[in-house]
């Protein structure tokens, strides 16, 4: 019986560190490739997860914050799915590049046109926005996901300091310092350019070191015939002498 007891306590232990221990549900995200720098551009990533077993992901509509309006949103192409971007008149006009901007994107709507993201998936939707606000530490967006079952999980609770995370917390965007040489940050298009240029670097020392070993063979060929061409003459020399 002791024993027993023992075990049906050490099942109901781990039971809990089993529930205790659970990773929470994933949730939409935002995040950028490379760094979101105030007062420039960047490209971001919206991550949505397919948290339903029995459903799929249809449609996801990405809030703008109207606080900080991005003038400037260029959605990528991705297969599967349609893309509409909605802009409104501002009700206090931009500045940007000299220019007065009286309308910026408040919203982008995907949708579906095949399955949509399946249970146990995820999708990745990528934006190109600017200019980002220097005036501010974070874009906070709000998002609508919608499933094949027609649920919508309203993704727009705020994170508040000192507190948990809220059920539903609204995809986050963290900017960061612009440089002291004024560069706002890198896009893909940069990352792939240093990349490039890193990898004509590496290069360079593996071609300059095989020319050089080559040079330095034909020196050694040549010195090698000059010998042997002096080793022929000084016997005949020496034929002749005796």
């Amino acid at each position: 019986m002791k024993a027993s007891r023992v075990a049906a306590a050490g099942a109901a232990a781990a039971s809990a560190v089993l529930v205790l221990s659970a990773p929470a549900f994933a949730h939409v995200s935002v995040q950028p490739e490379g760094e979101a720098a105030k007062g420039g551009y960047a490209t971001v990533n919206f991550k949505v997860p397919n948290e339903r077993d029995n459903a799929s992901t249809t449609k996801l509509e990405v809030s703008f914050p109207a606080e900080h309006p991005l003038a400037s949103v260029m959605p990528q192409l991705v297969d599967g799915w349609k893309t509409q971007v909605t802009k409104s008149k501002l009700a206090k006009p931009l500045t940007l590049h000299g220019e007065q901007i009286d309308e910026a994107v408040t919203k982008v709507t995907w949708t579906a046109t095949g399955k949509g993201i399946e249970p146990g998936y995820f999708q990745k939707f990528p934006l190109s926005i600017g200019q980002l606000p220097e005036d501010a530490d974070q874009l906070v967006f709000k998002a609508l996901q919608t499933y094949s079952n027609k649920e919508v999980v309203r993704w727009i609770e705020a994170q508040k300091e000192g507190q948990e995370e809220p059920e539903n917390p609204a995809p986050v965007l963290e900017l960061t310092a612009a440089s002291s040489d004024g560069h706002h940050g890198s896009t893909a298009e940069d990352a792939s350019a240093t990349s490039a240029a890193k990898d004509t670097v590496a290069e360079t020392p593996a071609d300059t070191s095989d020319t050089t070993a080559r040079v330095l063979g034909v020196v050694g060929i040549v010195v090698g015939a000059a010998g042997v061409a002096y080793g022929v003459l000084a016997g005949r020399r020496r034929t002749t002498d005796a």
